[in-house]
């Protein structure tokens, strides 16, 4: 737009009623969100600045594609590429609506469930939960982290979920060809009079959560609840200047002695729950309240998911901007 073209515009804006005022910024918005996303895509590409399919640096400007964001054309291998090309996010065709998606979830208010953020965007359900996948393959991978000094670890636990499994389905259908699943469905505890399950089960998935008094945490979800699980997990995040310390399991105990740790034991009655008048599980203890609040509105995500959950709560507790998030794809 031409700068008198600019400024007509702008003068006109005086002639506007209420309800053409509101149709302006409702268009200005989407376009505010349609270019903050082609800007972290672009500076994804100019970050790297290699061809996707050659990593030849020579390149030249080549139009720009459907959803405005710049093309590129290599100067070794004659192809075209965007920022999007060989990510994660490349074939999405609304990336200014998964950015949307993407500051919901590592926004400061607590993100909204699939079907409220599909209505407000206008989208199909399936779409913003495949995009919230595509979100857990970004982050599922993240560095390891490096405790020091004194170090808390205790477990809490995540009762198994089955969501979306056929395999009830499956038996139904051929009951002589498909075996039962070994845990009954929770509408049979009550139609079939079994008994309910009552505090840790084998149905009850544990996680380990490790802290130290300088802000570094991590949630790591164990295959089971044995203590050589819990001791082979702990041994790679504890030095062996540290301070440990825990409850009393037995998986804690091992680690310490064979590493020759200082080891403080608090329980979980009034009176024992601090040692030596500093030693306390208690910031860990904060991080299982913390879990389960971010956990209780998906209603027990399934379990095959629930990796990408943690690691989502990780990065929201660590601050991550969806800038990164939109780098790293």
């Amino acid at each position: 737009m031409l700068h008198h073209d600019f400024r007509r515009f702008i003068d006109a804006l005086d002639d506007l009623n209420p309800a053409q005022i509101e149709d302006a910024q409702t268009k200005i918005q989407d376009l505010r969100r349609q270019t903050e996303a082609i800007s972290e895509i672009e500076a994804r590409t100019n970050q790297e600045r290699k061809c996707p399919f050659c990593c030849d640096e020579r390149r030249q400007k080549w139009g720009r594609t459907r959803t405005k964001v710049q093309r590129y054309r290599c100067s070794g291998c004659q192809k075209t590429y965007s920022g999007r090309t060989g990510s994660v996010i490349g074939r999405i065709h609304r990336p200014d609506l998964f950015m949307v998606v993407l500051r919901n979830m590592l926004g400061p208010h607590a993100p909204q469930s699939v079907r409220k953020l599909a209505r407000q965007l206008k989208l199909n359900k399936y779409t913003v939960w495949r995009w919230r996948m595509l979100v857990f393959s970004i982050i599922g991978h993240g560095t390891v982290t490096g405790f020091s000094g004194i170090i808390e670890a205790d477990e809490t636990y995540q009762r198994e979920s089955r969501k979306g499994s056929r395999e009830w389905v499956r038996h139904f259908a051929d009951p002589k060809k498909v075996a039962p699943p070994p845990r009954p469905r929770w509408e049979d505890f009550t139609t079939q009079g079994l008994k309910m399950m009552r505090g840790l089960s084998r149905w009850q998935l544990p996680i380990l959560t490790v802290a130290d008094r300088g802000g570094a945490r991590l949630f790591r979800r164990l295959p089971n609840r044995r203590g050589v699980t819990l001791e082979h997990a702990m041994k790679p995040l504890v030095p062996r200047d540290a301070m440990l310390c825990s409850d009393v399991a037995n998986g804690y105990k091992n680690l310490a002695a064979a590493g020759g740790l200082e080891h403080y034991v608090v329980g979980s009655k009034p009176g024992t729950r601090v040692a030596s008048d500093c030693y306390h599980i208690q910031n860990v203890n904060s991080l299982h309240a913390r879990y389960k609040m971010f956990i209780k509105p998906f209603c027990g995500p399934a379990t095959k998911n629930l990796n990408g959950y943690i690691r989502w709560l990780e990065i929201r507790l660590a601050g991550v901007r969806p800038a990164e998030v939109v780098r790293r794809s």
